[in-house]
């Protein structure tokens, strides 16, 4: 059951997916039938949220057992008193799961409207108000404090500060507007803040603004894994090559016991900066965060000092993330990706050049993680077949904890190899209408098994470095 149209995308995007989920080795191993039917359901999920909203607790200030107690309270109240269970992963002890309900079908639409664009759609799906920058347009006479009816422009075809709209438009629920039509659209560029505050969201998926932001991050399930993949060890020196905005940089140093060094790259100054601040709510310094082009970490020579800061010395880390730049295609809820091919396709070089810094940098004996938030062949599997073929000095491994499913086949991997990834495939569950009803009668073994599956699109992947680099290119 779904209330959205399959996720939109340009016709060679699709049909280059489409190749890619109904390769030779995918049709053989089922049916081209069952490949294609999975294919559609993968585009039709990708438009929906997931089942479950994820938060890891910040256990370098806090038990998990305390902070989950604070969220309870917290949970009551936006709900009205309404019991939502706040369960803990048994594979991930830092992550919390709050199950999210719908699509709720009895919500009346109001005549006055607000459209949204896309991306501020898809934060509203998971439980955002929506904040002032992402309104485009509002009907005529709308003023502060009327019952508003909210809809998401998927195509990005409405004018900013159009009255009305009649182009495609999916309905997301219904709020209080905080500000007139007139307050909204008087060419004032500092406006911020709540525009809307939703009153009935079309999912009921908890609000996380300014909600515990020193004992609670915001984080998808897939993204919690990563850093319990890479296995930290207090007193190490770790790498994220691509970290901002800090999910997984402060749940590396909280797994530290922020007692080690987590150095932290990006080339984007604003997301750096959000990084450090990050850090800093969390209570985190073992962090350094540096404004950094990433492919050009690896120091080439030692003439020049650069007291800890970037470029490094080869093989400086004990362990290394490589959260690689990707086209984000599993991201979820996405109702629209306006991509062309070329945009899709061009991440591949790219993680290529990262990965070759990386394993230049990573010390022998030492563990690099590969991950990515998209679903498409070539920037996952085929990307850790052109490093085992590139790389004699790299061993893959299996990981622990191990949630997602295997790989997919089609980048020439034994299966072997394929059942020591983690591909995180959103067409795993059909889709579901999840109500009050149904969570209460949902065991808990069911409710985590749901989370695991009903997921964002996401890979991983995990290497030994068996031999100095210098060492196998010396042979």
């Amino acid at each position: 059951m779904h209330i959205f149209p399959k996720i939109s995308l340009r016709p060679e995007v699709e049909n280059y997916l489409k190749e890619s989920f109904l390769n030779k080795e995918v049709v053989s191993a089922s049916s081209k039938q069952e490949a294609e039917r999975k294919f559609e359901a993968l585009l039709t999920q990708l438009s929906h949220p997931p089942s479950f909203t994820t938060v890891r607790v910040n256990t370098h200030l806090a038990s998990v057992q305390y902070v989950r107690g604070l969220l309870h309270e917290e949970l009551q109240k936006q709900f009205s008193g309404f019991s939502v269970p706040v369960l803990q992963h048994p594979a991930l002890p830092d992550v919390l799961l709050i199950p999210v309900t719908g699509p709720r079908k009895n919500i009346v639409k109001q005549q006055c409207e607000v459209i949204v664009g896309a991306q501020c759609g898809n934060a509203v799906l998971r439980g955002a108000h929506v904040y002032v920058p992402g309104i485009v347009s509002a009907s005529k006479f709308m003023k502060a404090g009327d019952v508003i009816s909210v809809y998401s422009d998927i195509k990005g075809k409405c004018k900013k500060g159009a009255k009305e709209f009649d182009g495609t438009k999916v309905f997301l629920g219904n709020g209080i507007s905080e500000l007139s039509r007139k307050d909204l659209f008087s060419g004032l560029p500092d406006l911020r803040g709540i525009g809307i505050r939703m009153t009935e969201p079309i999912y009921l998926s908890p609000s996380f603004d300014n909600v515990l932001p020193s004992y609670l991050f915001l984080q998808n399930l897939p993204s919690a894994v990563v850093a319990h993949v890479l296995n930290p060890q207090p007193g190490e020196k770790i790498l994220d090559l691509c970290a901002a905005p800090g999910g997984k940089t402060t749940h590396i140093a909280a797994l530290m016991q922020d007692r080690g060094e987590v150095i932290a790259l990006d080339k984007i100054l604003t997301k750096v900066e959000k990084l450090k601040q990050n850090a800093s709510l969390l209570g985190l310094h073992s962090i350094r965060a540096f404004c950094f082009d990433a492919t050009k970490a690896l120091k080439l020579d030692t003439i020049d000092d650069t007291e800890g800061a970037p470029p490094f010395l080869p093989e400086s880390f004990d362990r290394i993330l490589l959260d690689a730049p990707c086209s984000g295609m599993g991201q979820r809820p996405n109702m629209a990706c306006t991509w062309t091919l070329k945009e899709v396709t061009s991440y591949q070089p790219l993680q290529r050049k990262l990965m070759n810094v990386a394993i230049q940098l990573l010390k022998p004996g030492g563990v690099l993680v590969y991950s990515t938030c998209t679903i498409t062949l070539a920037e996952n599997e085929e990307q850790v077949a052109w490093a085992l073929r590139t790389f004699p000095c790299l061993q893959l491994q299996s990981q622990e904890p191990q949630i997602g499913g295997e790989g997919m086949v089609g980048a020439g991997l034994p299966l072997e190899q394929l059942k020591q990834l983690q591909r995180f495939d959103p067409s795993a569950v059909p889709l579901q209408n999840r109500n009050t009803d149904s969570l209460r009668d949902a065991s808990r073994e069911d409710m985590i098994w749901l989370a695991n599956k009903d997921c964002i699109g996401f890979f991983i992947a995990k290497f030994l470095k068996c031999k100095s680099t210098e060492e196998v290119s010396g042979k």
